[in-house]
C-alpha cells in the first residue's frame, strides 16, 4: 500500500517536475527572444537614423547643385535680357535717325513738288501761246495754198498711200516670209519629233467578217429548216449572213463593228458546240455578250493603264473600251483615240503643258462616238454631257468641244489635242475617204481659188493637198499676187474642213510673142 502511494507520488512529482522545467525552459527562451529583438530593434534605429542621416546629406547636396544650376540660368537670362535691350535701344536709335531722314526727304520731294508745279504752270503757258503761234500760221498756210487743213491732210495721205504702198507690200513679203520659215521650222521640228516618238500601225477596219466553216454540212446546219436558224441570229445579232456558193465560209455584214464581232463570236461558239436551234442560238448570243462586255473593260483597262491615266469612274472605262467597236472613215475609234492621247503627251511635253492632263483630254475627245448611235446628237455634244457626267475637268470639256472647230478653245491644252487629232486622221493609211467627199472638196477648192477678182484659172492637185492660181498679168502686179495667195489662204480656213495643210500657189506668168513672117 505504501508502495503504491509512493509510487503515485513520484509520478505526480515526476509530472510536476517535468512541467515546471518546461515551463522554465518557456520563460528562458522568451527572455532570449525578447533580448534578440530587441537588439534587432536597436540596430534597426540606428541604420534608420543612418540612412536618415545620408538622406538628409544627399537632399541638402542635390538642393545646393539645383540652387547654383538655377543661380547660373538666371544669370545667363539676364545676360540675355541685358544684350536684347541694348538691341532693342540700337534699333530704336536706328529708326529714330530713320524718321528724320525720312522727314528731311519728304521735305526735299515737298520742294521739288512745288517747283515741278511752277515749272509745269509755266510750260502750260508756253504750250498754250506755241497753241495759238501754230493755228495763226495755219490759217496763213491755208490762206496762201488756197486748201483747207483737212483737204491737205487727205491730199499728202494719198501721196503717202501711193509712194509706200509698194514699199509696205514688199515689207510685208519679207516679214511673212521670214515668219513663215521660224514658224514652219519649229511647227515642223515639234509635230516631226512627236510623231518619230510615237509610232502606230496603219489600221483597216472592213464593214465584213470571214467565217470559216468545217464543211458544207455545217453551213446547212447553220441556214436550218426552211431558214429558220439564219433567220433567228440575224434577227437577234443585227447583221446579215451572206451565205452564197463560196465553199465552206459565211460573211457577216454589219457597218457595227459591235455587233458584228458578237454575231462572229456567236457563230464560232455554235459551231464548235455543234447544237444550233433557236434557243440554243439565243442561249450562246447571251453568253457571248456577257463575254464582250467582259472584254470591252478590259479594253477601256489596259488604253487607260497604257497612257498612264488614273482615278477614272468605271462607267468611263467601259465607255473607253466601246471606241474599240467603233469606227470613223474605216479608223479604229479606240486607236484613234490613242494616237490623240499620245501625240497630245508629246506636244505638251514640248511646250510645257500638263502632259497627263493632256493625255486625257487626248483620249476622251472623241468619247461621244461610243454611244452616239444610242443618242441624239453630235458626237462632240454628246461626249461633252460624258465628261460633264463623271466629272472630267474643264480643260477636258473645252478640248472636245472645240477639237473639231465648234466653240473657241479656251487653253493650249485643247489646241494642242485639235492639232494631235488632224495628225492621226490625216497621216497616209489611216483613213479611208469617199470619192464623193473628196471630189466635192477639190470642187470647193477650186471655186474658193476662183471667187478672188483677177484670177483667171484655179486648179486643184496633190489630192486637194494643193491649189494652183493663175492671174491675169495684165491685171495683177507681184505684190497683189501675195495678197491674193493671202485671201485664199483666210477663205480656205474659214470656210473648209480639211485634214492637214493645203498649200496655196499663185502664178503670175507674162508672155511676149511675135511671129516672124
Amino acid at each position: 500500500m505504501n508502495t503504491l502511494l509512493i509510487s503515485i507520488l513520484v509520478f505526480f512529482l515526476g509530472i510536476f517536475l517535468g512541467v515546471a522545467g518546461m515551463i522554465i525552459i518557456n520563460v528562458i527562451k522568451i527572455k532570449r527572444g525578447k533580448s534578440t529583438a530587441l537588439s534587432i530593434v536597436e540596430e534597426a534605429k540606428k541604420e534608420a537614423e543612418k540612412n536618415k542621416r545620408e538622406s538628409i546629406l544627399e537632399t541638402k547636396e542635390e538642393i545646393h547643385k539645383l540652387k547654383l544650376e538655377t543661380e547660373k540660368e538666371i544669370k545667363e537670362k539676364k545676360q540675355e535680357v541685358k544684350e536684347s535691350e541694348d538691341r532693342l535701344l540700337k534699333r530704336e536709335s536706328n529708326i529714330d535717325r530713320r524718321d528724320l531722314a525720312l522727314q528731311n526727304r519728304e521735305d526735299m520731294v515737298n520742294e521739288k513738288e512745288n517747283s515741278l508745279q511752277e515749272k509745269q504752270k509755266e510750260i502750260q503757258e508756253k504750250m498754250d501761246e506755241m497753241e495759238e503761234l501754230k493755228k495763226s500760221e495755219l490759217e496763213k498756210l491755208e490762206s496762201i495754198a488756197g486748201l483747207t487743213r483737212n483737204e491737205a491732210k487727205d491730199t499728202i495721205m494719198k501721196r503717202v498711200e501711193n509712194d509706200i504702198s509698194k514699199e509696205i507690200a514688199t515689207y510685208i513679203k519679207e516679214k511673212e516670209s521670214i515668219a513663215k520659215i521660224e514658224s514652219d521650222t519649229i511647227a515642223k521640228e515639234m509635230i516631226i519629233s512627236s510623231m518619230q516618238r510615237y509610232a502606230a500601225d496603219v489600221t483597216n477596219t472592213k464593214t465584213v467578217s470571214v467565217i470559216s466553216l468545217p464543211n458544207d454540212e455545217m453551213k446547212g446546219r447553220i441556214i436550218g429548216r426552211e431558214g429558220r436558224n439564219v433567220r433567228t441570229i440575224e434577227a437577234v445579232t443585227g447583221v446579215d449572213l451572206i451565205i452564197d456558193d463560196t465553199p465552206e465560209a459565211i460573211v457577216i455584214s454589219s457597218f457595227d463593228p459591235l455587233r458584228r464581232e458578237i454575231a462572229r463570236l456567236t457563230l464560232e461558239s455554235l459551231i464548235s458546240d455543234g447544237r444550233i436551234h433557236p434557243g440554243r442560238i439565243e442561249e450562246v448570243y447571251d453568253k457571248t455578250c456577257n463575254d464582250v462586255k467582259a472584254t470591252i473593260r478590259e479594253y477601256g483597262k489596259e488604253a487607260i493603264y497604257s497612257l498612264g491615266i488614273s482615278k477614272m469612274d468605271a462607267e468611263l472605262i467601259e465607255t473607253v473600251g466601246k471606241l474599240h467597236f467603233r469606227t470613223s472613215y474605216s479608223q479604229n475609234a479606240l486607236q484613234h483615240s490613242l494616237e490623240v492621247a499620245n501625240i497630245s503627251g508629246l506636244l505638251a511635253s514640248e511646250l510645257g503643258e500638263n502632259v497627263n492632263l493632256a493625255k486625257r483630254a487626248g483620249l476622251l475627245h472623241d468619247i461621244g462616238k461610243a454611244i452616239d448611235y444610242e443618242m441624239e446628237g453630235s458626237h462632240v455634244q454628246i461626249g461633252a454631257e460624258i465628261a460633264k457626267k463623271y466629272g472630267e475637268d474643264e480643260v477636258v470639256i473645252n478640248a472636245i468641244l472645240s477639237h473639231h472647230g465648234d466653240t473657241e478653245p479656251t487653253s493650249m491644252i485643247a489646241s494642242i489635242v485639235a492639232i494631235a487629232d488632224t495628225i492621226s486622221a490625216s497621216r497616209p493609211g489611216a483613213r479611208n475617204d469617199t470619192s464623193e467627199n473628196y471630189f466635192q472638196r477639190l470642187e470647193t477648192l477650186e471655186a474658193i481659188g476662183k471667187s478672188i477678182p483677177g484670177v483667171e484659172k484655179a486648179y486643184a492637185v496633190q489630192a486637194g493637198r494643193e491649189i494652183r492660181v493663175m492671174v491675169n498679168p495684165s491685171e495683177v502686179d507681184d505684190l497683189t499676187s501675195y495678197q491674193i495667195a493671202r485671201e485664199i489662204k483666210m477663205k480656205i480656213e474659214s470656210e473648209m474642213q480639211y485634214p492637214g495643210t493645203i498649200k496655196v500657189n499663185v502664178i503670175r506668168e507674162t508672155r511676149a510673142t511675135e511671129e516672124a513672117k
